[in-house]
């Protein structure tokens, strides 16, 4: 099942496009009825609105922890590395640490990789789906059903969570 949630929400946690729009299976029934029901310039519109332009709803795992900082170079590289071990080469059409790329890679038949990924930046997804949350957003739905894959967060996570929500990502104040 959780090959399945991961290839849907893969899917629907990507850029729309025409192509993209297709039924994800019931998996996310009020997802499914927004993006059914939205013409795509709206769909497009809304989604650089709730994931380019909100810092706490960002889709690349390693920002919440790295912001935009040198250290997130690293934090890339061993996404890359994830990949490269398993056999799988990288477009550049996103970043590795882009939630919809390592679902991807879950549903590729990676799960245990994927999911080593996720949880090692548990925080960050926790704290995207809080913030998508409160929106109301429809994209919570399927960011819930990725968290409901995985273990329950431990006390650390939460106590991550909660300085990433007050303080945000961490800032680089070299060279300034």
């Amino acid at each position: 099942m959780s090959r399945a949630v991961h290839m849907a929400a893969s899917i629907a946690l990507s850029y729309p496009t025409a192509t993209r729009l297709q039924p994800f299976q019931g998996l996310f029934p009020r997802l499914e009825t927004y993006l059914e029901g939205t013409p795509l310039p709206a769909l497009e519109a809304r989604y650089v609105e709730t994931f380019d332009l909100r810092k706490r709803c960002c889709l690349y795992l390693t920002y919440y922890t790295h912001g935009d900082t040198r250290r997130r170079g690293l934090a890339l590289l061993k996404f890359r590395q994830a990949y490269q071990r398993a056999g799988l080469a990288l477009t550049d059409e996103e970043l590795p640490d882009h939630l919809a790329v390592v679902l991807e890679f879950s549903a590729a038949g990676h799960s245990r990789e994927a999911t080593d990924l996720m949880l090692a930046h548990r925080a960050g997804l926790d704290l995207l789906w809080h913030a998508l949350d409160e929106l109301g957003s429809p994209y919570a739905e399927a960011v819930a059903a990725v968290r409901a894959t995985l273990p329950p967060p431990g006390p650390a996570d939460a106590a991550l969570a909660v300085t990433l929500a007050q303080d945000g990502p961490p800032t680089e104040l070299v060279g300034i």
